[in-house]
Protein backbone atom coordinates (compact mmCIF):
# COMPACT_ATOMS: atom_id res chain seq x y z
CA UNK A 1 0.00 0.00 0.00
CA UNK A 2 1.43 3.33 -0.56
CA UNK A 3 1.46 5.51 2.52
CA UNK A 4 0.28 2.17 5.07
CA UNK A 5 2.20 -0.32 5.65
CA UNK A 6 0.61 -3.97 6.85
CA UNK A 7 1.99 -6.57 8.79
CA UNK A 8 0.34 -9.72 9.88
CA UNK A 9 1.63 -11.88 12.93
CA UNK A 10 -0.52 -14.71 14.14
CA UNK A 11 -3.82 -13.70 13.47
CA UNK A 12 -3.11 -9.62 14.45
CA UNK A 13 -3.10 -7.54 11.29
CA UNK A 14 -0.86 -4.30 12.37
CA UNK A 15 -1.31 -1.23 10.33
CA UNK A 16 0.79 1.30 10.57
CA UNK A 17 0.02 5.13 8.75
CA UNK A 18 3.63 5.63 7.13
CA UNK A 19 4.17 9.06 6.48
CA UNK A 20 6.76 9.34 8.98
CA UNK A 21 8.37 12.95 6.90
CA UNK A 22 4.77 14.55 7.60
CA UNK A 23 3.74 13.63 10.81
CA UNK A 24 1.53 10.60 9.37
CA UNK A 25 -0.70 13.53 8.03
CA UNK A 26 -4.15 11.83 6.35
CA UNK A 27 -4.21 12.52 2.73
CA UNK A 28 -7.17 11.62 0.36
CA UNK A 29 -5.55 8.64 -0.26
CA UNK A 30 -4.07 7.25 3.28
CA UNK A 31 -8.42 7.72 3.91
CA UNK A 32 -8.89 5.34 0.33
CA UNK A 33 -6.47 3.26 1.43
CA UNK A 34 -7.61 2.41 4.94
CA UNK A 35 -10.88 2.03 3.82
CA UNK A 36 -9.99 -0.91 1.72
CA UNK A 37 -8.16 -2.38 4.26
CA UNK A 38 -11.10 -2.14 6.44
CA UNK A 39 -13.54 -3.70 4.04
CA UNK A 40 -11.37 -6.64 3.71
CA UNK A 41 -11.44 -7.19 7.36
CA UNK A 42 -14.81 -7.45 7.30
CA UNK A 43 -14.31 -10.37 5.36
CA UNK A 44 -11.50 -12.16 6.97
CA UNK A 45 -11.85 -15.02 9.60
CA UNK A 46 -8.23 -15.15 9.80
CA UNK A 47 -7.27 -12.12 11.36
CA UNK A 48 -8.83 -12.17 14.95
CA UNK A 49 -7.22 -8.74 16.58
CA UNK A 50 -6.67 -5.23 14.73
CA UNK A 51 -3.75 -3.12 15.99
CA UNK A 52 -3.48 0.50 14.54
CA UNK A 53 -0.77 2.69 14.99
CA UNK A 54 2.10 5.68 13.23
CA UNK A 55 5.37 5.65 12.27
CA UNK A 56 8.37 7.59 13.55
CA UNK A 57 7.74 10.10 16.43
CA UNK A 58 3.43 10.88 16.47
CA UNK A 59 0.27 8.78 15.49
CA UNK A 60 -0.65 11.12 13.57
CA UNK A 61 -1.00 14.92 12.26
CA UNK A 62 -4.24 15.07 11.07
CA UNK A 63 -5.27 15.67 7.72
CA UNK A 64 -2.39 17.19 5.82
CA UNK A 65 -4.58 20.22 4.38
CA UNK A 66 -0.72 20.81 2.32
CA UNK A 67 -0.38 17.56 0.78
CA UNK A 68 -4.02 17.99 -1.11
CA UNK A 69 -6.18 16.73 1.70
CA UNK A 70 -8.54 19.83 2.07
CA UNK A 71 -9.70 20.00 -1.31
CA UNK A 72 -10.15 16.33 -1.36
CA UNK A 73 -12.37 16.72 1.40
CA UNK A 74 -11.04 15.69 4.41
CA UNK A 75 -9.78 18.44 6.05
CA UNK A 76 -10.36 18.80 9.68
CA UNK A 77 -9.18 22.02 10.84
CA UNK A 78 -5.02 21.69 10.92
CA UNK A 79 -4.52 24.86 8.66
CA UNK A 80 -6.50 27.78 7.39
CA UNK A 81 -8.77 24.89 5.27
CA UNK A 82 -8.72 27.69 2.40
CA UNK A 83 -7.16 25.04 -0.31
CA UNK A 84 -6.71 26.77 -3.52
CA UNK A 85 -10.50 27.29 -4.73
CA UNK A 86 -9.32 27.50 -8.47
CA UNK A 87 -9.13 23.40 -9.21
CA UNK A 88 -12.64 21.59 -11.17
CA UNK A 89 -11.39 18.30 -10.52
CA UNK A 90 -13.69 16.04 -11.60
CA UNK A 91 -16.24 18.53 -12.27
CA UNK A 92 -17.04 19.23 -8.66
CA UNK A 93 -17.06 22.08 -6.95
CA UNK A 94 -15.00 22.63 -4.04
CA UNK A 95 -17.70 22.43 -1.80
CA UNK A 96 -18.90 18.76 -2.86
CA UNK A 97 -15.02 17.62 -3.14
CA UNK A 98 -14.72 19.01 0.43
CA UNK A 99 -17.98 17.41 2.09
CA UNK A 100 -17.23 14.27 -0.28
CA UNK A 101 -13.52 13.83 1.11
CA UNK A 102 -14.89 14.81 5.15
CA UNK A 103 -17.70 11.62 4.39
CA UNK A 104 -15.02 9.55 3.27
CA UNK A 105 -12.48 9.99 6.68
CA UNK A 106 -15.80 9.82 8.69
CA UNK A 107 -16.94 6.43 7.12
CA UNK A 108 -13.08 5.05 8.20
CA UNK A 109 -14.29 5.93 11.85
CA UNK A 110 -17.42 3.86 11.24
CA UNK A 111 -15.74 0.86 9.59
CA UNK A 112 -13.14 0.77 13.19
CA UNK A 113 -16.58 0.66 14.96
CA UNK A 114 -17.72 -1.94 13.01
CA UNK A 115 -15.04 -4.36 11.74
CA UNK A 116 -15.75 -7.44 13.82
CA UNK A 117 -12.07 -7.73 14.89
CA UNK A 118 -11.20 -5.67 18.53
CA UNK A 119 -9.00 -2.94 17.52
CA UNK A 120 -6.68 -1.39 19.24
CA UNK A 121 -4.72 1.86 18.63
CA UNK A 122 -1.10 2.26 19.66
CA UNK A 123 -0.30 6.08 20.20
CA UNK A 124 2.51 8.30 20.67
CA UNK A 125 3.13 11.79 20.39
CA UNK A 126 0.40 13.58 18.84
CA UNK A 127 -2.92 12.63 18.02
CA UNK A 128 -4.60 15.61 16.31
CA UNK A 129 -7.71 16.60 14.64
CA UNK A 130 -9.05 13.74 12.22
CA UNK A 131 -6.77 11.24 14.16
CA UNK A 132 -8.43 11.78 17.17
CA UNK A 133 -11.95 10.14 16.02
CA UNK A 134 -10.06 7.38 14.09
CA UNK A 135 -8.20 6.56 17.94
CA UNK A 136 -11.39 6.81 20.25
CA UNK A 137 -13.12 4.39 16.97
CA UNK A 138 -10.73 1.96 18.19
CA UNK A 139 -11.69 -0.20 21.28
CA UNK A 140 -8.50 -0.13 23.32
CA UNK A 141 -5.97 2.64 23.52
CA UNK A 142 -2.38 2.05 24.40
CA UNK A 143 -0.03 5.08 24.90
CA UNK A 144 3.16 6.59 25.67
CA UNK A 145 3.56 9.36 27.70
CA UNK A 146 4.41 11.19 24.77
CA UNK A 147 0.61 10.79 23.56
CA UNK A 148 -1.08 14.06 23.37
CA UNK A 149 -4.84 14.55 22.03
CA UNK A 150 -5.25 17.74 20.09
CA UNK A 151 -8.88 18.57 19.32
CA UNK A 152 -8.43 22.85 17.87
CA UNK A 153 -11.26 23.03 15.98
CA UNK A 154 -13.18 25.92 17.36
CA UNK A 155 -10.12 27.91 18.21
CA UNK A 156 -9.61 27.67 14.09
CA UNK A 157 -13.53 28.80 13.43
CA UNK A 158 -14.57 25.32 12.56
CA UNK A 159 -17.06 22.78 14.33
CA UNK A 160 -15.25 19.92 16.53
CA UNK A 161 -18.30 17.98 14.83
CA UNK A 162 -15.41 16.18 12.85
CA UNK A 163 -15.34 12.63 11.88
CA UNK A 164 -17.20 11.13 14.60
CA UNK A 165 -16.11 13.18 16.95
CA UNK A 166 -18.97 14.47 18.75
CA UNK A 167 -20.58 10.88 18.81
CA UNK A 168 -17.59 9.40 20.41
CA UNK A 169 -16.05 11.53 22.78
CA UNK A 170 -19.49 12.06 24.93
CA UNK A 171 -20.16 7.95 24.83
CA UNK A 172 -16.31 7.69 26.29
CA UNK A 173 -15.99 10.55 28.81
CA UNK A 174 -19.83 11.66 29.11
CA UNK A 175 -21.47 14.58 27.61
CA UNK A 176 -20.34 17.58 30.16
CA UNK A 177 -16.72 16.50 29.85
CA UNK A 178 -16.76 15.99 26.19
CA UNK A 179 -18.16 19.52 25.85
CA UNK A 180 -15.70 21.36 27.93
CA UNK A 181 -12.61 19.42 26.14
CA UNK A 182 -14.19 20.79 22.69
CA UNK A 183 -15.15 24.13 23.53
CA UNK A 184 -12.20 24.78 25.20
CA UNK A 185 -9.92 22.92 21.99
CA UNK A 186 -7.97 21.29 25.57
CA UNK A 187 -4.89 19.15 24.80
CA UNK A 188 -5.10 16.17 26.51
CA UNK A 189 -1.78 14.39 27.87
CA UNK A 190 -1.97 10.99 28.36
CA UNK A 191 -2.07 11.03 31.59
CA UNK A 192 -4.90 13.64 31.92
CA UNK A 193 -6.90 10.87 28.93
CA UNK A 194 -6.45 8.09 31.17
CA UNK A 195 -7.65 9.69 33.95
CA UNK A 196 -10.92 10.40 31.48
CA UNK A 197 -10.91 6.84 30.18
CA UNK A 198 -9.59 7.65 26.78
CA UNK A 199 -6.75 5.36 27.37
CA UNK A 200 -6.53 1.77 28.46
CA UNK A 201 -3.38 2.18 29.69
CA UNK A 202 -0.08 4.14 29.40
CA UNK A 203 3.74 2.22 28.92
CA UNK A 204 6.51 3.81 28.57
CA UNK A 205 8.05 5.56 25.97
CA UNK A 206 8.45 4.42 22.83
CA UNK A 207 6.52 1.09 24.10
CA UNK A 208 3.48 1.65 22.55
CA UNK A 209 3.56 -0.71 19.96
CA UNK A 210 4.69 -3.36 21.72
CA UNK A 211 1.94 -2.67 24.82
CA UNK A 212 -0.83 -3.15 21.94
CA UNK A 213 0.79 -6.15 21.18
CA UNK A 214 0.87 -7.66 23.85
CA UNK A 215 -2.57 -6.63 24.89
CA UNK A 216 -3.34 -8.50 21.02
CA UNK A 217 -1.78 -12.17 22.46
CA UNK A 218 -4.06 -11.42 25.65
CA UNK A 219 -7.19 -11.33 23.12
CA UNK A 220 -6.00 -13.99 21.02
CA UNK A 221 -5.80 -15.95 23.97
CA UNK A 222 -10.56 -15.52 24.26
CA UNK A 223 -12.66 -16.90 22.00
CA UNK A 224 -12.56 -15.50 19.00
CA UNK A 225 -17.03 -15.90 19.15
CA UNK A 226 -17.45 -14.16 21.98
CA UNK A 227 -15.06 -11.50 21.03
CA UNK A 228 -16.83 -10.53 17.86
CA UNK A 229 -19.95 -10.91 19.38
CA UNK A 230 -19.28 -9.12 22.55
CA UNK A 231 -17.99 -5.98 19.89
CA UNK A 232 -20.86 -6.33 18.25
CA UNK A 233 -23.44 -6.41 21.29
CA UNK A 234 -21.57 -3.22 22.32
CA UNK A 235 -21.35 -1.52 19.09
CA UNK A 236 -25.77 -2.22 19.42
CA UNK A 237 -25.80 -0.76 23.12
CA UNK A 238 -24.56 2.77 21.82
CA UNK A 239 -28.11 2.93 19.69
CA UNK A 240 -30.04 0.69 21.34
CA UNK A 241 -33.95 2.19 21.76
CA UNK A 242 -33.75 0.21 25.47
CA UNK A 243 -33.09 -2.61 27.56
CA UNK A 244 -34.98 -5.00 26.13
CA UNK A 245 -33.91 -4.60 22.34
CA UNK A 246 -30.42 -5.01 24.00
CA UNK A 247 -31.88 -8.32 25.95
CA UNK A 248 -32.93 -9.86 22.73
CA UNK A 249 -29.82 -9.39 21.00
CA UNK A 250 -27.73 -10.85 23.81
CA UNK A 251 -29.92 -13.66 23.86
CA UNK A 252 -29.38 -14.53 20.26
CA UNK A 253 -25.79 -14.46 20.45
CA UNK A 254 -25.83 -16.11 23.55
CA UNK A 255 -27.75 -19.02 22.18
CA UNK A 256 -26.01 -19.35 19.66
CA UNK A 257 -22.37 -19.89 21.51
CA UNK A 258 -24.19 -23.05 23.17
CA UNK A 259 -23.68 -24.61 19.95
CA UNK A 260 -19.86 -24.15 19.07
CA UNK A 261 -17.34 -26.42 20.10
CA UNK A 262 -15.53 -23.25 21.87
CA UNK A 263 -17.92 -23.45 24.53
CA UNK A 264 -17.42 -27.20 25.47
CA UNK A 265 -13.75 -26.69 25.51
CA UNK A 266 -13.83 -23.08 27.47
CA UNK A 267 -15.96 -25.22 29.89
CA UNK A 268 -13.36 -28.33 29.92
CA UNK A 269 -10.82 -25.68 30.81
CA UNK A 270 -12.28 -24.24 33.39
CA UNK A 271 -13.39 -27.44 35.10
CA UNK A 272 -10.00 -28.59 34.29
CA UNK A 273 -8.00 -25.44 35.90
CA UNK A 274 -5.82 -24.79 32.64
CA UNK A 275 -5.75 -22.39 30.08
CA UNK A 276 -8.46 -23.01 26.99
CA UNK A 277 -7.41 -23.96 23.65
CA UNK A 278 -10.23 -22.22 21.23
CA UNK A 279 -10.40 -22.92 17.95
CA UNK A 280 -13.00 -20.93 16.51
CA UNK A 281 -15.56 -23.51 15.85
Amino acid sequence: MGDLRLDRRDGVLVITLSRPERLNAITAAVTEEMIDVLNELMRDAETRVVVLTGEGRGFSAGMDLRGGGADDGTGDGEGDGTGDGGDDRGGEGRAQRIHRGIARGGEVTARLREIPQPVIAALHGPVAGMAVSWALACDLRVADPTTTFVVPFVDLGLSAGDCGLSWLLPRLVGPARAAEILYRAQRLDARRAAELGLVTEIVEEGGDLAGALALADELLAKSPYGLRRTKELLNLSLDAPGLRAQLAAETGAQTLAFFTEDLAEGMAATMEKRPPKFRNR
